[in-house]
């Protein structure tokens, strides 16, 4: 690790941003001025967000502080560990390959289409009545 602090790191899931900074401690997410669990009930989640910090076996070696806004808790969770891949990355260059390999670098770029006039919703149309 470096000499730095901490290191940053922001990441981005359909309409959320979370900016997360990594400091060496013992493992503890706080989220919004929260504990993960108190924030993220649902296990899937939790799991997602920490996924970067097991896969580079920092889970126990490094605190994470976590500011996210806009989305759902699905989208936040995507932004989150967006955002830890990120920080390690700035952290630890020797990381890309093993986060690359694991899908945690890439921005997942599907955001919700717009309606258009003339259709219920993005694509729905009404049903055609021949008779």
């Amino acid at each position: 690790m470096s000499e730095q602090a901490y290191s940053r790191g922001t990441g981005r899931r359909k309409t959320s941003v979370a900016q997360v900074k990594l400091m060496p401690g013992k493992g503890v997410v706080i989220v919004n001025g929260k504990p993960l669990d108190e924030v993220f009930h649902m296990l899937r989640l939790q799991y997602t967000i920490i996924e970067p910090l097991k896969v580079t076996n920092t889970s126990d070696k490094l605190n994470a502080v976590v500011k996210v806004e806009g989305g759902g808790i699905s989208s936040q969770a995507g932004a989150i560990r967006h955002g830890l891949s990120r920080a390690l990355l700035s952290m630890d260059g020797n990381l890309r390959p093993l986060l690359r390999s694991h899908g945690m670098l890439t921005r997942d770029a599907r955001v919700k289409e717009r309606k258009k006039y003339g259709l219920r919703r993005a694509r729905k149309a009404r049903q055609y009545r021949k008779r």
